[in-house]
């Protein structure tokens, strides 16, 4: 089983083809959606629900935990948690402060990943961005695909072709479900 995440969207210029490529292949993701994207484009927010995918809070302005007070970051959390529905969380980064982690984990289920494909940093050719997954992929993996300008080229290089590479080792797919508390 593969866990298969995107962060930092929902946006129009990159989420619907993401969307459509995981139709091609009929599989389920999780979207950690940040919250002014949802505010922005809740269209775009209510099509990935309508295709069966799972959504996750994400902060509303992408706020780094280490560089954030708790008060501030958790009540940016609360925001988003106004126009994004769910029980999961992810902080941007992978990174917030121990006592900003223990309150978020009283509503939520706060979900790291295992594997970081790097598709955001245009400095990484989109080979290697597929490699990451090629290596590092095993059963169980939570892999991080990021639907944002900024990864668009790696990623839609990469991340058709992990799929495919990783149908073709026998994975499925599957969107993360939240465990209730």
């Amino acid at each position: 089983m593969i866990y298969l995440t995107f962060d930092d969207g929902p946006i129009p210029e990159v989420t619907p083809w993401v969307l459509d490529i995981l139709d091609q292949y009929k599989i389920q993701a999780t979207f950690f959606c940040v919250g002014e994207n949802v505010e922005r484009y809740p269209e775009l927010y209510k099509d990935i629900i309508r295709r069966g995918h799972r959504t996750g809070n994400h902060t509303y302005n992408h706020m780094r935990g280490f560089f954030t007070d708790s008060q501030t970051y958790l009540e940016n959390a609360e925001k988003a948690s106004c126009c994004i529905d769910s029980l999961l969380f992810r902080p941007p980064h992978g990174e917030m402060r121990f006592s900003q982690l223990k309150a978020l984990r009283k509503k939520y289920e706060v979900v790291q990943w295992d594997v970081i494909t790097r598709d955001y940093n245009q400095k990484l050719a989109k080979e290697r961005v597929l490699n990451i997954v090629k290596k590092y992929a095993r059963n169980g993996s939570i892999i991080v695909f990021h639907d944002s300008l900024k990864a668009e080229k790696n990623m839609r290089y990469a991340m058709p072709k992990a799929i495919e590479f990783l149908l073709q080792k026998g994975y499925q797919f599957k969107a993360l479900y939240p465990v209730v508390f």
